[in-house]
């Protein structure tokens, strides 16, 4: 029996929007990019460590984004992380998704 590889869920979907959106903006680190979708949310959409960095890990093993260490202004080693093309492709891959989905709820949503 042939296996099917696993469809990410649209929670984690929504994570890698974020996260690559964030980092079409310009590389960051780690907290750098929750704060932004923090702030940009009006703190509606909070990143919580356990969630990000894990998902920054498996972004790094996808190819979507690469991560160095350097100095922050603050003076604090920190990973600095930032887009490939790969990860331009893959954003341009979730925003579509979310389109649809959206789409599809507003629909939904007006016939409730």
């Amino acid at each position: 029996m042939l296996r099917r590889a696993k469809k990410p869920d649209a929670l984690q979907g929504t994570l890698d929007l974020l996260v690559l959106n964030t980092l079409s903006r310009g590389p960051q680190h780690g907290y750098g990019i929750a704060a932004h979708v923090q702030q940009a949310s009006d703190d509606l959409l909070r990143m919580e460590e356990g969630s990000l960095y894990p998902a920054l890990h498996r972004m790094e093993q996808a190819g979507w984004i690469v991560a160095e260490w350097q100095v922050t202004l603050n003076n604090r080693r920190a990973r600095m992380y930032r887009l490939t093309r790969a990860g331009q492709r893959r954003l341009a891959e979730e925003q579509e998704k979310w389109d649809c989905l959206t789409a599809g709820v507003r629909k939904v949503l007006r016939f409730a």
